[in-house]
């Protein structure tokens, strides 16, 4: 039997309860089917199972183990930092900084070999350069517009999203799966001829 290292396992349960609060952090997407919104805690174990099931649809070889990780982590700072919606350009301004300060206290808790390692994936998936980011990030986009494509698009009416924000956000995803960016595009299609999504402005001043 291993020896308890009493301030490293005091450490470690100190930070397994600071990100219980992520489950306080509630998302504008709502739960498929209506009803409440998800919270970020829902929203990164939804990612980490997507992206065990969905694998195969990655343009490149990646380890999935610590794809998965990066989708369980990649939100706790919004602990601190507040969830940002990806269409208010505003609040996206200061987002960075305020996750910054967050991931400094919040990974802060943990030792420093795994504070480290914790910090570098969170960085990792921020700057979507790697096959594990790049398909994390993937994940990101598509489980919000799976959600909102079930709940017969709520979420884009209440905020008046315009094709041209949705398509913008996920360029992303066709940086790690054309499949999946196939399959984007084909629900925003659908949603903008439902009237759930607006028509992008552009391409309307262009018609009239």
């Amino acid at each position: 039997m291993q020896e308890i290292d009493q301030e490293r396992l005091q450490q470690q349960l100190d930070f397994i309860l600071e990100i219980d609060k992520e489950k306080n952090v509630f998302r504008q997407t709502h739960l498929s089917g209506g009803g409440r919104a998800e919270n970020d805690a829902e929203h990164a174990w939804h990612m980490a199972v997507m992206m065990a099931l969905l694998s195969e649809y990655a343009d490149d070889d990646f380890d999935l183990a610590r794809g998965m990780l990066m989708c369980l982590i990649h939100d706790i700072v919004e602990i601190d930092a507040g969830d940002t919606y990806a269409y208010d350009e505003q609040a996206k301004t200061t987002q960075n900084d305020r996750e910054e300060k967050a991931a400094d206290r919040i990974f802060g808790l943990l030792p420093e070999d795994q504070a480290q390692k914790f910090r570098e994936l969170f960085e990792e998936f921020d700057a979507g350069t790697t096959p594990e980011a790049r398909f994390a990030r993937v994940m990101d986009n598509v489980q919000p517009v799976l959600l909102n494509d079930a709940n017969g698009g709520g979420d884009w009416l209440r905020h008046g999203v315009h094709r041209g924000q949705i398509e913008k956000r996920q360029q992303k995803t066709k940086q790690g799966s054309r499949s999946l960016y196939q399959l984007v595009e084909a629900i925003i299609d659908r949603n903008v001829a439902a009237g759930h999504i607006a028509p992008d402005e552009s391409k309307t001043q262009k018609q009239e």
